[in-house]
């Protein structure tokens, strides 16, 4: 028996002699501190720290970045996105030309988070008390996933006591992310007081224009809406576009999920597409309200439009630790032509 052992011993110590080691892969020992120092290294989702510093007004800014090259800049001032720019470095949103940057004043262009009490609407576009507040970096956005540091943030603002004429206890939250021609922004209202509450809610989207009278908006049509300018009375859309020679200030009501906004002289289309913000607001002040805005340079309106996200016609209910979620992403295209005009239908239904 111990001859056998021997024999196959021996056997074994010649098979290892004659083995070509070059063909063969070897998987090495690593001990257990170096195996854990490369595990860190190829771990995904790392968290890096936040690119943040304070700009020429004092003001903190969260730069976030793109690996193609686009970029945003937000405020936690208002909890405001200052800057879009493409991987091209032009600037996708209007900022106006006396934008006051200062605290308790909120800043003109961009976009921001409007949030107001239901019955309190008439007021939320002009102040909306989230727009002049200082928010705060959200360590805990749960249930949302992790987020790359470099092109996401969320953002965290709670109820003081005195935000709203009826003192009502509520968190909201906004994530931003940033992705190559895409800009995402996800709101969410949570109810943290022990009775129900009702609000409205808008994004507010200040887009750059090269000039207003040739932008045109695709996807509202046939809907009804509610006219600022003719004392909040209700019409239906009749044009086949929104098109603009005038001051317009209309909520669009249960507007489609995408909408399109179409730059002719720029040859580039925003294309607009939201959840649970049911409204769709578009406001050019013209030349006679922008003289009347001090906060707005005189001829800004033909380099700026907003379409917004909202949702101002029915109430957002909340219950005690009930929590809202909305969804809004813009994203750029190259508009298309046929036949010499733009194709709509392309960014309403498919770049196939």
């Amino acid at each position: 028996m111990v001859k056998m052992k021997l024999r196959t011993l021996f056997g074994f110590f010649d098979w290892l002699q004659n083995l070509d080691w070059r063909r063969v892969k070897v998987k090495p020992f690593v001990s257990n501190s170096r195996a854990l120092r490369l595990q860190q290294q190829h771990q995904p989702n790392i968290q890096m720290p936040l690119n943040v510093f304070q700009d020429k007004d004092g003001l903190p800014r969260i730069v976030l970045t793109d690996p193609n090259g686009s970029s945003a800049e937000v405020l936690l001032y208002g909890g405001h996105i200052v800057s879009w720019k493409n991987q091209r470095k032009e600037e996708l949103l209007f900022m106006s030309s006396k934008a006051k940057w200062k605290q308790h004043k909120a800043i003109r262009g961009g976009i921001s988070a409007c949030f107001a009490r239901f019955g309190d609407v008439g007021s939320l576009e002009q102040h909306g008390m989230t727009r002049n507040r200082m928010w705060s970096l959200d360590r805990d956005p749960s249930p949302l996933p992790p987020i790359d540091n470099h092109s996401s943030v969320d953002l965290i603002l709670k109820s003081t006591g005195v935000d709203l004429k009826t003192p009502q206890s509520f968190e909201l939250r906004l994530r931003i992310s940033l992705s190559t021609g895409k800009l995402i922004l996800i709101p969410r209202v949570r109810n943290t007081d022990n009775k129900p509450f009702s609000f409205a809610f808008s994004l507010c989207n200040y887009l750059s224009v090269s000039d207003i009278s040739e932008v045109r908006i695709e996807g509202l049509e046939t809907l009804d809406y509610v006219d600022n300018l003719m004392n909040r009375s209700r019409f239906t859309e009749q044009a086949d576009a929104i098109t603009f020679d005038g001051e317009t200030d209309r909520v669009y009501l249960h507007s489609p999920n995408k909408i399109a906004i179409i730059d002719h002289e720029k040859k580039r289309t925003f294309v607009l597409q939201k959840n649970s913000l049911p409204d769709a607001v578009v406001w050019n002040p013209w030349n006679k309200k922008a003289k009347a805005l001090p906060d707005l340079g005189v001829d800004d309106y033909k380099m700026m439009l907003c379409v917004n996200s909202a949702a101002i016609d029915t109430p957002i209910i909340l219950k005690p630790c009930e929590e809202w979620k909305g969804y809004q992403e813009i994203s750029t295209v190259s508009s298309s032509y046929c036949s010499g005009q733009l194709d709509p239908r392309r960014v309403l239904y498919g770049f196939q």
